[in-house]
């Protein structure tokens, strides 16, 4: 049983807010609705989601549209320069990845285990539920070395 996994991300925290686990014949254009939340100001996607727009309810090109796709890689070979817009989609892209990456070499998940969506659809929540708490420790834990820091730097000499 071949499996795909879809990710909603929040594009100012990193964090995952919904999943979505699909068969792998199903295109992944058509989960961008269960991906994207009401109140998002911009959504950021890979090639695989050209179009998504329709699945959105909006019109393609628009002056207010949300949708922003990634290039696709004939397009960023032609290109003689990369410039800085595709930069920015690319490091927001990133954020998407981060949590896959977490899940598939720290916590080993590689193959589904189960029989069934249903079990892998709940094992695939938990693992990302649980990459999205790891994500805040380690943010926490940095900010409160910072404030520890800065709450202890010395005075300056007068």
């Amino acid at each position: 049983m071949a499996l795909k996994a879809h990710l909603g991300v929040d594009a100012f925290t990193g964090l995952a807010h919904s999943v979505v686990a699909t068969l792998a014949n199903v295109a992944n254009v058509t989960m961008t609705g269960h991906l994207v939340w009401d109140d998002d100001n911009r959504v950021y996607d890979d090639a695989g989601y050209t179009g998504m727009w329709k699945y959105l309810d909006e019109e393609k090109g628009a002056p207010d549209s949300r949708c922003c796709v990634a290039v696709k890689r004939n397009a960023i070979k032609k290109m003689e320069d990369r410039s800085m817009k595709t930069l920015l989609l690319e490091i927001e892209k990133a954020k998407v990845e981060h949590p896959f990456h977490v899940i598939k070499n720290l916590f080993g998940y590689r193959k589904v285990r189960y029989k069934g969506l249903a079990k892998n659809r709940a094992q695939l929540c938990s693992l990302f539920g649980l990459a999205s708490l790891g994500f805040v420790r380690k943010v926490s834990s940095q900010a409160a070395v910072y404030a520890c820091h800065a709450y202890h730097r010395p005075k300056a000499a007068c």
